[in-house]
């Protein structure tokens, strides 16, 4: 019996994570609290999203094209709000404002799933459609901004790929639970699931900034931290940013390195878009019925998912590690030419589905946590305002570039042949930028972090 209850020990989980994963003892709680928060945060998001995905399609493909514009346009709007909170108020408060809100808003659409069915119609569906899109962006570009703010570069670049671990269980688990218990709960219940997540998340954000309060060495490795702390003094992640509302939009314009990490984000979400179109295109001629449609989406989803956690374990710690940022963020534009030079070749469905597949699989297991480390290096006010701009309004500017230009193509007659001829010179260009970033971030990280945009200065 004490042999059995010693393999569970906590002792035994630190042993094992500093010897598998390259984490320091010191380490562990926070690692621990960090994992289980991005798995609350994706299982949240991933329970939801089949249903999004089958409200959404209610009205058919074209009015999801205008779907992604009405995200852009909102997504817009709320940027200012988000930036006026991170100058307001501290971390912690402002981040669990963000997940309560969007928890309460799950509630509201779940009574009216639950009572009000009539009234979830096209239009209601609509509004949902694109209140998740904004619930992705923001649920996610909020815990990254937490990592990077509270993990150094050095950190970043040896937990980052144990973290996303704990993303992609989760973006296992949501789809597993919508695929396997939506006929028996319905549509509706999965709502109040992801709720649940959503407070546990809370929860889990609170533990991360109590075990994880300084950001560590600065980016120059001297003695002060990047936001100008000296050591044995409150760190600055307690303090609030202050600034302006719109301060994101004028730091991403001043900055050719902010500007860069935008470009990849807008090429990324622009490829992403192309896949996505092209998957409901198939699903929708499949079945009309909701609760079907939701089921296929979230079989999809679990199964990108399992190969994205095969890829993790496997090689993206040694991908971080060993070869570099610039390859982590280089494989993921080879993966799209590729994958859509075999889809031109094959014109399967199954080549789409590993298209799909890989393209998750690269991004969430290797390139997202490359590309946060670009942040590392930036200063405070970049990780949450400038953050916030790129990984909500650009991406969601790709979407409506990449779903117009996908319906263009479509209306042209050109298919998936002119679709690629777009795609791979495309994604040569990806890859050169994803060099020149990583490049740029090795430079900033021996230059004072504060030559990437300024602080606002503390009271």
């Amino acid at each position: 019996m004490s042999d059995s209850n010693s393999t569970l020990s906590p002792s035994t989980v630190t042993s094992l994570l500093t010897r598998f994963a390259n984490v320091r003892k010191e380490e562990v709680p926070a690692l621990l609290a960090s994992v289980f928060f991005f798995f609350c945060v994706l299982s949240a998001l991933m329970v939801v999203r089949p249903a999004r995905e089958a409200l959404g399609m209610r009205s058919g493909l074209d009015t999801v094209r205008w779907l992604f514009l009405g995200t852009a346009v909102v997504t817009l709007a709320v940027n200012p709000v988000f930036g006026w909170l991170v100058s307001r108020f501290r971390t912690t408060t402002f981040i669990a404002a963000t997940y309560l809100f969007f928890g309460a808003s799950l509630l509201v659409f779940w009574w009216l799933l639950t009572f009000a069915p009539e009234r979830m119609g096209e239009v209601s569906g609509r509004v949902f459609y694109v209140w998740f899109s904004v619930f992705n962006l923001f649920s996610t570009m909020v815990f990254w901004a937490l990592m990077v703010d509270r993990f150094s570069l050095e950190q970043s670049k040896r937990l980052f790929g144990a973290v996303a671990v704990g993303g992609t269980l989760g973006a296992m688990f949501g789809p597993w639970l919508a695929w396997t218990y939506v006929e028996e709960l319905g549509t509706s219940n999965l709502l109040l699931i992801a709720v649940g997540f959503l407070g546990l998340a809370v929860l889990a954000a609170v533990a991360v900034a109590w075990l994880q309060p300084s950001s560590g060495a600065s980016a120059g490795g001297g003695e002060e931290s990047a936001d100008g702390v000296q050591p044995g003094t409150k760190p600055q992640q307690e303090r609030v940013i202050g600034g302006s509302a719109i301060d994101g939009f004028k730091d991403v314009l001043r900055s050719p390195y902010l500007l860069g990490i935008a470009g990849f984000v807008l090429i990324m979400s622009i490829m992403a878009t192309f896949i996505y179109f092209t998957r409901l295109q198939m699903v929708a001629a499949m079945t009309e019925v909701v609760d079907e449609r939701t089921g296929f989406f979230a079989q999809i989803d679990f199964w990108t998912q399992f190969a994205t956690l095969m890829l993790q374990l496997l090689i993206t710690g040694h991908i971080m590690r060993r070869l570099g940022v610039a390859v982590a963020m280089a494989l993921l534009p080879l993966t799209v030419a590729l994958g859509f030079a075999g889809l031109v070749l094959s014109g399967s469905f199954v080549a789409l589905v590993l298209l799909e597949a890989s393209y998750r699989a690269v991004q969430r297991g290797i390139t997202r946590p490359a590309r946060e480390t670009l942040f590392t290096v930036v200063s405070r006010r970049d990780r949450y305002k400038s953050k916030a701009v790129i990984d909500t309004f650009v991406y969601r500017t790709g979407d409506v570039v990449g779903a117009w230009t996908e319906g263009l193509l479509g209306r042209l007659g050109g298919g998936v042949p002119l679709l690629a001829a777009l795609v791979i010179p495309a994604a040569a260009g990806w890859a050169v930028l994803s060099v020149w970033l990583a490049r740029e971030q090795r430079a900033q990280a021996v230059a004072p972090a504060e030559t990437l945009g300024s602080e606002a200065p503390v009271p």
